[in-house]
């Protein structure tokens, strides 16, 4: 402590610091928060303000062998942030907040430099201004940083147009025991390796703690159009993505819905402001299922968004309806694809209202080979449901899923489980006991004997 009273490095040892960043966004870390307690909090919080600040901080910790977490927007969902009970040093929470300034932009080669603090929001709107975008969406895009996207590797909705973190990364500065770790040379392309940026994506805050980052950017898009199309049902609305992608067509996202996430979506439909807008309703209900013949039941919808030149975006809107017809696929309006997309951003704050209404609810996702979609969501409902019964919830769970990103080999798929924990002694023990058995059917479902690989159903 006399290291940091010398050091002009704010710091705090108030207790709801601590706890504000004891804990990310798991479901056990959310229900912890309010319903029981942690074993362990942070000792103390530090808040640096520069790169120079992190080199001070880790070099005394290094000294006085204490524990460093670093802390970006608080939203992981890896359990990175918690404690280890049996921790016996003294922990510090490293609070990368007050790191939340851009650098510098260069319009010319199309770059910008910014401290790892930024949250991306802030960092869209300040690019903004610029006329220049990053274009990277995670769905904790509200409050998750930029440190925190390259620590964990992220993906964002938008993928297809600007790329995962690792396609957006120009240049990164991590300070770990042992000094600053950067690549010395700025070049759009090295071929000497190994590449030291993969020894920092992903990281998680295990091997140091990320300052600043240099990004791609573009200019931002001159046309953004959503779209949405309903399927009869889900087998092909994954034969509709699979032929897109092979087709190599890039809307900037393109998710596919199943029934129960259809309709948990319109349900939460804003209450109609016209008078006319029932009966509108009432009449594309009467197509959809009398004339065009799908059951409610089994509907399923793709969410499509759209980004980038005028032209392109037509041309690109153009193709991807065709295919849709060729799989039975029926225009569903601008409206549904941007309160689809936008869903995207509310399931966090339904999950932790739940609570109030004893629904416990998580998301965990896994990436599969196209031909292995279809088999790998029924068994996991069906391992849901079965689990779910055999560890005494009463009430029937909800067990949903969504093709969230599609790449030329496979896809990328989020699961959503919720039940009502009434009568259930330890629902926190209860879901990571089904959890446990989805990873099981995972592997089981998804490992070939003549494949040398072996697939794993990771939880977000």
């Amino acid at each position: 402590m006399a290291d940091l009273r010398t050091s002009g490095i704010i710091h705090s040892i108030d207790g709801q610091d601590r706890l504000f960043r004891a804990h990310g966004h798991t479901m056990r870390e959310i229900f912890t928060l309010r319903e029981g307690s942690f074993e362990r909090i942070p000792d103390v919080v530090v808040w640096p303000r520069c790169h120079d600040d992190v080199v001070f901080l880790v070099e005394v910790a290094n000294r006085h062998n204490v524990v460093i977490i670093p802390f970006g927007g608080g939203t992981s969902v890896s359990g990175a942030l918690e404690c280890p009970s049996e921790e016996t040093r003294s922990i510090v929470s490293l609070d990368t907040s007050q790191m939340n300034r851009i650098l510098w932009v260069d319009k010319v080669n199309l770059t910008a430099h910014m401290e790892a603090g930024i949250i991306g929001q802030d960092l869209e709107r300040e690019l903004a201004a610029f006329g220049l975008c990053v274009g990277h969406e995670p769905d904790s895009y509200e409050f998750s940083s930029l440190g925190g996207w390259v620590a964990t590797r992220a993906s964002g909705m938008k993928k297809n147009v600007y790329g995962n973190i690792e396609d957006l990364l120009v240049h990164v500065r991590m300070v770990t025991p042992l000094g600053t770790l950067e690549r010395g040379c700025r070049g759009p392309r090295i071929s000497g390796g190994p590449d030291v940026h993969h020894l920092v994506l992903g990281s998680e805050g295990t091997l140091g703690v990320v300052t600043e980052v240099t990004l791609k950017v573009r200019p931002l898009p001159e046309c953004r159009k959503y779209g949405s199309i309903v399927f009869g049902s889900f087998e092909p609305g994954v034969a509709f993505l699979r032929e897109v992608s092979r087709q190599q067509i890039r809307p900037a996202s393109i998710r596919l819905m199943d029934n129960e996430q259809f309709i948990f979506g319109q349900a939460l439909k804003p209450e109609a402001k016209s008078l006319l807008a029932p009966l509108w309703d009432s009449l594309k209900r009467f197509y959809i299922t009398r004339i065009i013949g799908f059951q409610i039941d089994k509907m399923c919808v793709t969410t499509l968004l759209f980004e980038g030149p005028q032209q392109e975006v037509e041309m690109q809107e153009k193709k991807v309806y065709e295919i849709a017809a060729k799989f039975g696929g029926v225009a569903a309006g601008e409206e549904n694809g941007m309160r689809g997309y936008m869903l995207t951003f509310v399931i966090a704050y339904i999950r932790d209202l739940g609570l109030d209404f004893n629904v416990v609810a998580e998301s965990f996702e896994t990436s599969v080979p196209w031909d292995r979609v279809v088999d790998l969501c029924k068994n996991v409902k069906d391992v849901l449901n079965k689990e779910s019964r055999a560890r005494g919830v009463s009430l029937p769970p909800l067990a949903s899923c969504r093709v969230t990103q599609s790449y030329d080999a496979g896809a990328c798929i989020y699961f959503y489980l919720a039940f009502n924990y009434t009568g259930v002694p330890d629902p926190v023990h209860t879901y990571e006991a089904i959890e446990a058995a989805l990873r099981m059917c995972s592997t089981r479902s998804l490992v070939q004997e003549e494949s040398p690989f072996h697939p794993w159903l990771l939880v977000v």
